[in-house]
């Protein structure tokens, strides 16, 4: 897989303009949800690293519901990870609703896992036991625009997974 460094200017005012909706969405997803920390155990206060390997930050989650953390961080200046979860961005967002198999995924070498596996399972069964979509929550947040952007995400992911299954 592809890591793209994380130094920069971009990296950087793309970490600072992400951290006031991504605060906004895991303190709505935390109250909508609570049932997801309490899953978790032991574990909410691993820092999980979730690295979208096509872009040029990570993000940072501690799933503390007494001090959540979910944060875009420059690669460079990622906290070491107790548990790290890497991708690509788009099959990250389908683990993230069960919406694609991630033993699968992990499998084909799509996605790797390192750093506490249980954590890694934990977080990952907390998410399938969710009712509905957070990605779609998140997207009706934002009203149409959020909707819109979604659904493209998701036919350009349906679009690009049909063609690796085709060749």
């Amino acid at each position: 897989m592809i890591h793209l460094p994380g130094s920069g200017v971009v990296s950087s005012l793309v970490c600072t303009a992400l951290q006031p909706l991504l605060s906004h969405v895991v303190r709505r997803v935390a109250k909508q949800h609570p049932s997801l920390f309490a899953r978790l155990g032991p574990h909410q206060s691993t820092d999980f690293v979730i690295d979208p390997v096509e872009l040029p930050f990570v993000l940072h989650l501690r799933p503390n519901p007494e001090a959540l953390v979910f944060r875009a961080v420059s690669r460079d200046l990622a906290p070491h990870p107790g548990a790290l979860v890497r991708g690509k961005f788009l099959l990250l967002l389908e683990l993230m609703d069960s919406e694609e198999d991630g033993d699968a995924a992990f499998f084909l070498r799509d996605l790797e896992i390192s750093g506490d596996t249980e954590a890694v399972v934990r977080l990952r069964n907390a998410l399938d036991d969710i009712d509905g979509s957070i990605a779609e929550e998140t997207a009706d947040m934002f009203g149409p625009p959020g909707r819109l952007i979604l659904a493209r995400l998701r036919s350009n992911y349906n679009n690009e997974h049909k063609g690796a299954l085709i060749t």
